[in-house]
């Protein structure tokens, strides 16, 4: 006797066969074939950006975004398909996916604090700027001597 309240709990997967669960996977690994040749192609493109005159940082920014989306579908094929948790119930894949949302959201906040660590860094403590910035790029005063035109 199954009590409604345990009726999500309650689950009938529906079993495949071996032809069914094998087109499946052969389509999945040609499609996230597919994706991957697209991000290789657009870093490709974004390498040569890089390489010329003056890339358009606009233009950069958008191909890094379609590679990152493009990284999440795939991302979602894999485990939807070869790590089954598509055929899970909801509560199961909200407790894995939040968990990894939560650690996503950690590594973004942990760089943006570290960036701002070091911009700090850069501004506050003379020190660390002299022994981390090449001569070139420091100012100097010109020596005592050639100030007066003594030589």
């Amino acid at each position: 006797m199954e009590h409604p309240a345990f009726e999500e709990v309650t689950v009938h997967h529906e079993h495949q066969d071996d032809a069914t669960f094998k087109k499946k996977v052969r389509k999945t690994t040609i499609l996230l074939s597919v994706i991957t040749i697209i991000e290789l192609a657009i870093g490709l493109i974004i390498y040569t950006m890089h390489k010329g005159e003056s890339p358009s940082e606009l233009l950069v920014l958008m191909f890094k975004g379609v590679v990152c989306i493009l990284t999440l579908a795939k991302a979602y094929y894999i485990v939807a398909v070869f790590m089954h948790l598509g055929d899970e119930i909801r509560n199961m894949i909200m407790t894995i996916v939040v968990p990894l949302l939560l650690f996503v959201w950690f590594i973004i906040a942990f760089i943006y604090e570290g960036n701002s660590y070091k911009n700090l860094r850069n501004t506050y403590d003379k020190h660390f700027l002299e022994s981390t910035t090449p001569v070139k790029h420091q100012k100097t005063e010109a020596p005592a001597e050639q100030k007066s035109g003594k030589e």
